[in-house]
């Protein structure tokens, strides 16, 4: 029983060597992400003059231009929109959804339910702006021990005509395990083998720069993500892109904006250097998350707790959970985390009713951009079996100082 913060300072120091060589892993991960957005950035020609601003419509913005060629380069792309006027990954998730949807079309989830969040956009919870209320169709075939039900993929296929199948990698609040690359090159084979025409977009929230390959170099048509968590680096203070195919891209823009203007239009009100930025400094801070989450993993089982991933175990996204079964410790812990942050230290998080969840969810974010997941943060929805959904840090050094004091809080050590 730890009881001590000497005692809490041996453990960590143990846990330090126990993952040293998972740690150097990382590493060599982030040297091969830094090369390929290094070799984006000096390709694209990259210049002072990129930085500048436009305001009004936005027409002729070359920051912005060039920028969504450079996401489209990293992320082994066709074509990529980057912007501000995407204010979350569920909004990107949504434009692409009503972009590519026609009413009396059909929209498959694979991987279950999606994210809380696009309850109200698909219509599983009724909103008279819902995908549903214009017509749309909705089907979902869950997992099955972490995997495709490859079964019953092929037969909704072979039966029906699915317009867009829709793949969330990460776990958003479920107890299952986030999807690696390799598990989704095997689903899409099988998907554009039965029905080529079938759009394959990929929720890649969380994922980015995890392994060297991302989604659409193994075959979605389209996949999306936000700025405030891995391909922001901490610094893009707002923002989503979508990356892909480019028909499927133009078709985005003109949802996003309008048609017959599409991507020509929209000013960065002098965001630009912010984007470029974060997008540099995204292989060292998705490093540093990973890193914090295999910390978070191993010093929690070392005292007791259930956790998943284990720390040694391959990864797919930056989030680490923390299976409590009870709401005490799921609050105590999310409170230390935002005691160990560097804003709104003292604050203290209680759950509550967020827009968009069906239940109360309690989180932890003192973060210098609100609701920044890159940075760290930790929440989780109050139902069983109160699951801590930890992910991000800047740096790993600031990571486990945060996870350290919400330790001191959930086991009350003065």
């Amino acid at each position: 029983m730890i009881e001590t913060k000497d005692q809490l300072q041996e453990l960590t120091r143990q846990v330090d060597q126990k993952i040293e060589s998972k740690l150097k892993e990382i590493d060599k991960q982030c040297q091969k992400n830094s090369e390929k957005v290094l070799t984006a950035f000096q390709e694209n020609k990259v210049t002072d003059a990129h930085f500048g601003s436009t305001s009004g419509y936005g027409y002729d913005d070359m920051g912005r231009d060039t920028l969504e060629k450079i996401f489209a380069q990293v992320l082994d792309s066709e074509d990529a929109l980057v912007r501000a006027q995407m204010i979350s990954g569920s909004h990107a998730l949504t434009v692409t959804l009503f972009a590519l949807l026609r009413p009396n079309d059909t929209l498959l989830s694979i991987t279950g339910k999606p994210y809380d969040t696009l309850d109200e956009v698909i219509g599983i919870t009724e909103n008279n702006s819902s995908l549903k209320s214009f017509g749309i169709n909705y089907e979902q075939i869950d997992l099955i021990n972490n995997d495709f039900d490859y079964d019953k993929i092929k037969e909704m296929l072979s039966k029906k005509t699915i317009k867009v199948i829709e793949i969330q990698r990460s776990k958003g609040y479920s107890t299952r395990k986030s999807l690696t690359i390799e598990k989704l090159e095997k689903v899409i084979k099988l998907i554009k083998a039965i029905s080529p025409n079938t759009i394959v977009m990929v929720d890649n929230c969380y994922c980015e720069m995890i392994s060297e390959k991302e989604p659409t170099t193994v075959g979605a048509d389209i996949m999306v993500g936000s700025l405030i968590k891995n391909l922001g680096g901490g610094i893009a203070p707002n923002g989503a892109y979508i990356a892909g195919r480019k028909d499927l891209i133009e078709l985005c823009a003109e949802r996003l904006t309008l048609p017959g203007e599409g991507r020509e239009v929209g000013p960065t009100l002098g965001i630009n250097k912010s984007l470029y930025q974060g997008l540099f400094f995204a292989p060292s801070v998705v490093a540093s998350a990973l890193k914090t989450a295999i910390f978070t993993s191993a010093l929690l089982e070392e005292l007791g707790f259930e956790v998943e991933p284990k720390w040694n175990e391959e990864r797919a996204d930056i989030v680490e959970n923390i299976i409590f079964r009870n709401p005490d410790d799921l609050v105590k812990y999310c409170q230390g985390i935002q005691i160990g942050s560097p804003i709104d230290s003292n604050a203290v998080p209680e759950p509550w009713n967020m827009p968009g969840y069906q239940d109360k969810v309690i989180m932890a974010a003192g973060a210098f951009t609100q609701g920044s997941s890159i940075e760290l943060s930790c929440d989780g929805p109050m139902r069983e079996p109160f699951i801590a959904y930890q992910q991000g840090a800047l740096t790993y050094e600031y990571g486990k100082l945060g996870v350290i004091k919400a330790v001191e809080r959930l086991l009350n050590i003065k």
